[in-house]
């Protein structure tokens, strides 16, 4: 199966709803963070795309028509070059400001346990499954990939900026042809026209609300 769709977008900007509807437009699954929960070996191999070791996108990707969140969108130049047929969806919120509002009450949190060596205090429940290596490589792939991100998370205009430069590079680097940008209040329209297939008869999904995702994550964050 070939990858149709490479998000570009970063994260709270309705990625988790985007998966959703991207499996019901496409029929098939799309990458998004939650699959490491069943897949825990691949925490490695985005750990060594961070680190310049790029994996065979077609073979890690296979069975995936989409993907988006991080750690596949901080991927989308190596990812959209492997796949050149495939769209690229710039997933965005309606301000800056609003992003960053979603942001501060979730990821960022995340980023600053990081950046103060906090972070092993954070616990997805499918963790507890991991082998050692795996644990690791998730600690690792979770460093990198939040000290890529943002130079200093407590900066909020610097986290704004990194943000709205990230939109920037894709509008600039993307062929408006191949380019689809997309907000949450869009609804199916912009993919359902991008995709050439007709908009389902039912509500677009609205899942992992800032308030959802910042109550796993104080669960997570619980130690014993």
């Amino acid at each position: 199966m070939a990858l149709r769709i490479v998000g570009a977008g970063m994260p709270r900007t309705g990625t988790t709803s985007l998966k959703a509807a991207l499996e019901r437009l496409l029929g098939a699954p799309s990458y998004h963070m939650r699959e490491l929960g069943g897949n825990l070996d691949h925490a490695a191999v985005w750990r060594d795309a961070y680190a310049g070791v790029m994996p065979d996108w077609h073979r890690f990707l296979d069975g995936y028509a989409a993907g988006v969140d991080w750690p596949f969108s901080h991927f989308w130049r190596p990812i959209a070059a492997a796949y050149p047929d495939a769209l690229v969806l710039l997933s965005r919120r309606e301000s800056p400001e609003r992003w960053y509002a979603s942001m501060d009450r979730t990821v960022l949190q995340g980023a600053r346990r990081t950046a103060r060596g906090t972070g092993t205090d954070f616990r997805p429940p499918w963790l507890d499954r991991a082998t050692p290596e795996q644990a690791a490589a998730m600690t690792e792939m979770a460093q990198a990939m939040f000290g890529g991100a943002f130079a200093d998370p407590f900066d909020r205009d610097g986290v704004i900026a990194a943000y709205e430069r990230h939109l920037a590079e894709v509008r600039a680097e993307v062929p408006a042809e191949r380019l689809v940008e997309w907000q949450p209040a869009d609804g199916w329209a912009p993919l359902c026209a991008a995709l050439g297939v007709p908009v389902p008869d039912a509500p677009f999904p609205h899942e992992n609300t800032a308030e959802e995702m910042q109550a796993r994550i104080e669960e997570m964050s619980r130690t014993e």
